[in-house]
């Protein structure tokens, strides 16, 4: 999924509960989708950012000669601007992309 084009905030922002809760009628349960959608995302922009990292990466006999590449230092610099996971997660949720299945088996809830 590309992250970079995502309409989250950068800066967390208050929310209603209310009307958070209201497509899961739960507190607890729309904490816990939020949560493993956040989850999700977070490794996902891990190992986007390790592949592109990996070709950095030199094999070093000694951790004294370590070096700054700029062309790494600014991939790294774009990941750190992103929003976080959990503000991506919950953009997500609130504009109704996430997919979820309710604690009841049988009910499919989005």
């Amino acid at each position: 999924m590309d992250y970079k084009n995502t309409n989250a905030p950068k800066n967390t922002i208050t929310r209603d509960m209310n009307h958070l809760v209201e497509p899961v009628g739960n507190v607890y349960e729309t904490v816990a989708i939020i949560a493993k959608r956040a989850n999700q995302i977070s490794n996902g922009l891990k190992k986007e950012l390790d592949a592109k990292l990996q070709d950095f990466s030199v094999p070093q006999d000694s951790l004294e000669e370590t070096f700054e590449n700029k062309e790494q230092i600014e991939i790294s610099r774009s990941y750190e601007k992103l929003p976080k996971p959990t503000l991506m997660a919950t953009q997500e949720f609130l504009e109704g992309n996430l997919i979820y299945k309710g604690s009841n088996k049988d009910e499919a809830l989005k």
